[in-house]
């Protein structure tokens, strides 16, 4: 099983990977319409709000716990300069 390397999802099965692609390391949610993997930035507020709706965190909350996940994750752990940990 691939996990995403952008948000860290699970990726069982072709309509799990990007463009339906098994051979793309990310997953539906962290691609484009076009495909391409989404920048830090996209994905960092993609994340904020998920986590505020799923979780019922706050803005400020769910940026923080945003933005210690997916420093974990190796498409971002090189992001130093947006990290605010």
């Amino acid at each position: 099983m691939k996990t995403c390397i952008a948000c860290g999802m699970p990726m069982t099965k072709a309509a799990d990977f990007a463009m339906g692609d098994e051979t793309k390391d990310y997953c539906v949610y962290c691609a484009r319409e076009d495909g391409s993997m989404q920048s830090y930035p996209e994905k960092l507020e993609g994340t904020v709000h998920f986590l505020m709706k799923t979780q019922g965190l706050d803005e400020k909350a769910a940026r923080g716990v945003a933005m210690r996940t997916l420093a974990r994750l190796p498409a971002w752990k090189d992001r130093v300069e947006e990290r605010e940990i």
